[in-house]
């Protein structure tokens, strides 16, 4: 049976209350567009994270691979095609316009995932530091 990861859990849950706060009271050119986009990869990362004990580059590329398809699913207009562009809640969760910023936001969240595991991984206090040293 898997085991449910904690820390990446409650990570997930604080990502995405910040996400619903996002949602709810940014309505600018910038943070909801962009870092709400850049933060939702990382959301996804750690919610995969949570339950997934894959490596980092597999979990990395399967939020940043959920992330394009959602954003593809735009550019293809699936909303419209699914009769689903008039319900908030699902232009809130799969957005209804293609944007290649998007993308970018993408993939720089997934390079700083990456980043940020390799640095951890690399902390003299992480479990498989420890076995490196010994």
């Amino acid at each position: 049976m898997r085991q449910f990861n904690k820390a990446y859990g409650l990570l997930a849950a604080g990502l995405l209350l910040v996400e619903i706060l996002i949602a709810r009271f940014a309505h600018d050119g910038f943070v909801r567009p962009y870092a709400g986009d850049f933060l939702a990869t990382i959301f996804l990362y750690c919610l995969l994270k949570s339950v997934w004990p894959a490596s980092a580059w597999q979990v990395a590329l399967a939020a940043l691979l959920v992330s394009y398809a959602i954003e593809g699913a735009q550019l293809a207009h699936l909303l419209q095609w699914l009769g689903w562009q008039h319900s908030r809640m699902a232009r809130l969760l799969l957005g209804s316009q293609f944007e290649w910023g998007d993308m970018l936001a993408y993939t720089l969240a997934a390079a700083l995932v990456l980043l940020v595991e390799g640095w951890w991984a690399a902390a003299p206090g992480y479990p498989s530091a420890r076995k490196r040293a010994k």
